[in-house]
C-alpha cells in the first residue's frame, strides 16, 4: 500500500487530487491510502517518516511548502516529495529539498499521473526487498511485498504470495518472523505470520487478506489490531 500525504490548502485541489488519486489506483492497481494536511505547518507538527509520496502546495497561509519540506528533510530523506504550484520558477527551488519533480496548476491527469507514476517506480526500487525461499524444487527469490502470509504447518513453511504458494523446510517460523520483524508483518496466532499490507478488513476473528483469510487467535486481537492501526497510519482528515 502506497502512503500519500496531500498538503494544500484550496478545497478544490484537494479534491482534485483525491479524485485522480481514485483514478490512478483504479488504473495501475495500486493500493493507496491518502493523509489529508490543509498546510505545511500541519504535517510538519508531530511528523513521522511514514508516508511514500508528499503532494505538496507551494503557496500556503501558515507555512509554505518550501518550508514544510525543509523540516521534513530533517527527519525524514526517503520520502518523495512532488509540488504543486502555479509558478514554476517557485518549483525549481524544490532541488533544494530533493523534490523529486512538480505538477503545474491547473493539474491535469495526464501530467499528475506520469509523474506519480515515476515516484512509484523510484520508491519501489528503493524499498523493494526480496527473500529466497528454498524447496524441493529449488530456489525461488520473491519479493517481501508479494507475500500476503506465511502458514506453518508440521515442518514446512508454506508462502502465500499473490501468485504462487511455496514451500519450504528450511527455516523455522520464528527465524522467518525475526527475518521480517522491519516488514509489517505480524504474527496473528501461532501458525500464522501476516504481511499487514496485504489486510483489507477484520470480521469475525478473520483476518481478510488481498488473497484469502486467517484466523486471529483471541490472545492476539487486541495486538493485531493496534498494530494494523499504527501501520495504517492517520485516516483522512
Amino acid at each position: 500500500m502506497l502512503e500519500i500525504a496531500i498538503v494544500e490548502d484550496e478545497e478544490n485541489y484537494r479534491n482534485v487530487l483525491c479524485d485522480y488519486l481514485k483514478k490512478f489506483e483504479n488504473e495501475t492497481g495500486e493500493e493507496i491510502h491518502a493523509s489529508i494536511f490543509t498546510d505545511g505547518d500541519e504535517i510538519v507538527e508531530n511528523y513521522t517518516a511514514k508516508y511514500d509520496v508528499i503532494l505538496m502546495d507551494i503557496e500556503m497561509e501558515f507555512m509554505n511548502g518550501m518550508d514544510a519540506a525543509t523540516k521534513i528533510r530533517e527527519v525524514d530523506r526517503e520520502v518523495i516529495i512532488i509540488f504543486i504550484t502555479n509558478m514554476a520558477q517557485y518549483a525549481i527551488q524544490g532541488y533544494a529539498v530533493d523534490a523529486l519533480d512538480y505538477v503545474l496548476k491547473p493539474i491535469s491527469y495526464f501530467a499528475f499521473s506520469q509523474k506519480l507514476q515515476r515516484a512509484v517506480e523510484r520508491m519501489k526500487k528503493r524499498k523493494e526487498r526480496y527473500i529466497s525461499i528454498v524447496s524441493k524444487n529449488g530456489v525461488n527469490k520473491v519479493a517481501v511485498s508479494e507475500i500476503g502470509w506465511i502458514e506453518s504447518e508440521g515442518h514446512r513453511l508454506i508462502y502465500h504470495a499473490k501468485d504462487n504458494v511455496y514451500e519450504s523446510t528450511l527455516n523455522s517460523m520464528k527465524e522467518i518472523e525475526n527475518e521480517l520483524k522491519d516488514y509489517n508483518f505480524f504474527r496473528c496466532n501461532k501458525g500464522y505470520l501476516v504481511n499487514l499490507a496485504h489486510v483489507k478488513a477484520i470480521r469475525d476473528g478473520w483476518a481478510i487478506l488481498t488473497n484469502g483469510q486467517v484466523m486471529i487467535s483471541r490472545a492476539k486481537k487486541t495486538e493485531f489490531q493496534k498494530a494494523l492501526t499504527r501501520y495504517a497510519g492517520e485516516t483522512v482528515k
